[in-house]
């Protein structure tokens, strides 16, 4: 089980010097991962479902990883995760590929299909068409990365005689992480993605996540090409000697840990060397 890190892009951690000294420190400790997540813009005034204060500053994950992947080596760097149907899926494509270059292929395209309704109107989305646009824009960016001739047809974006060069590093595009809890996050992953990412506050959130990945792996196909769908996990609090075993013990491929409230960069320097031991 690898050991990755999340959250860094915000509050007090997403300034410049504090963002080398923690990424140079994290890769120093071996962890293996480096996620960010994003929010365009969120409600105000907070609302329950909100995840942080509207005015919470948090950096767009792809610039904020660019920066990261300048400043280290061997970190892996992943969006956890990138709120899809938000996006434009050529012009998202084109970035991914860029990053995935200039990091040396180490990116994980992690993305999900979002939950926050006012975020998603105000960059002009319709909530309600949110699951649909993610799947079809996988395939599309799929198609710009895999095709010798680059050609896609669907409801909500279509091109052909295109192309985009450079294409990301591995052959079949970049590694893909698919987000979230529900039913058909759950068939996402199984269908299209490299890896799943959930969440949690202990390894028993995580066992009600495996069986609906389970559930969905009855229901969906899964391509040969994608082989074993790889487990990442993030646990919201703080991770015990215990709950890493019984994470390994569950088959986690990447546990993340989070260091919240991400107040004193010191405070999070502290808890990576704390977690940094964790049982693997």
């Amino acid at each position: 089980m690898e050991l990755g890190v999340t959250g860094l892009n915000a509050k007090a951690t997403l300034g410049p010097a504090e963002t080398v000294r923690l990424a140079r420190r994290a890769e120093e400790l071996g962890y293996r991962s480096w996620w960010a997540g994003e929010h365009v813009v969120l409600p105000s005034p907070r609302t329950p479902d909100s995840p942080m204060e509207p005015t919470d500053p948090i950096l767009d994950p792809l610039v904020h990883l660019a920066y990261v992947a300048a400043v280290t080596e061997r970190l892996e760097l992943g969006t956890g995760i990138v709120i899809l149907p938000q996006r434009n899926p050529v012009v998202l494509a084109k970035q991914v590929a860029s990053l995935d270059v200039l990091s040396g292929g180490r990116l994980h395209l992690g993305v999900g299909a979002g939950y926050l309704e006012p975020e998603m109107t105000a960059v002009g989305v319709p909530f309600a068409e949110r699951g649909a646009r993610t799947d079809e824009y996988l395939d599309a960016m799929r198609a710009l990365w895999t095709q010798a001739a680059p050609s896609y047809q669907g409801r909500y974006v279509a091109f052909d005689k295109v192309d985009a060069h450079p294409r990301p590093m591995r052959t079949d595009g970049p590694r893909i992480v698919i987000g979230g809890h529900s039913p058909a996050a759950f068939r996402r992953a199984v269908a299209r993605g490299d890896a799943w990412f959930g969440n949690g506050d202990s390894p028993d959130d995580l066992v009600r996540h495996l069986a609906g990945l389970e559930k969905a792996a009855a229901e969906v196909e899964r391509p040969a090409r994608l082989g074993r769908l790889e487990i990442n996990f993030l646990q919201l609090s703080p991770v015990d000697a215990a709950a890493a075993r019984r994470y390994a013990e569950l088959g986690v491929d990447r546990l993340i840990v989070y260091p919240l409230p991400l107040e004193d960069p010191g405070d999070v320097e502290r808890f990576l060397e704390r977690h940094a031991d964790l049982p693997r």
